[in-house]
């Protein structure tokens, strides 16, 4: 994935993470990420756009069971 000149890389290579691990990642303008995402055509990245206590949060999930949280903190946090 590469976004704003930032490329983000996985790797199923052995030893790199534990199958199943989450990483947040935070974003700026989460609201153009969500909508360049459900732009696109995959089949299973449809991720939401939640609401938390801090700001807001789009989930996704890699082949690998991997988590990546993108998130973006609300002005008022």
């Amino acid at each position: 994935m590469t976004r704003a000149g930032l490329t983000l890389h996985l790797s199923e290579h052995y030893g790199d993470s534990t199958p199943g691990a989450a990483i947040f990642i935070p974003v700026h303008d989460i609201d153009a990420l969500h909508r360049e995402l459900t732009a696109k055509n995959y089949r299973y990245a449809r991720p939401g756009l939640e609401v938390v206590d801090l700001g807001k949060e789009l989930n996704l999930t890699d082949p690998f069971g991997n988590r990546l949280r993108f998130c973006e903190q609300s002005p008022s946090a």
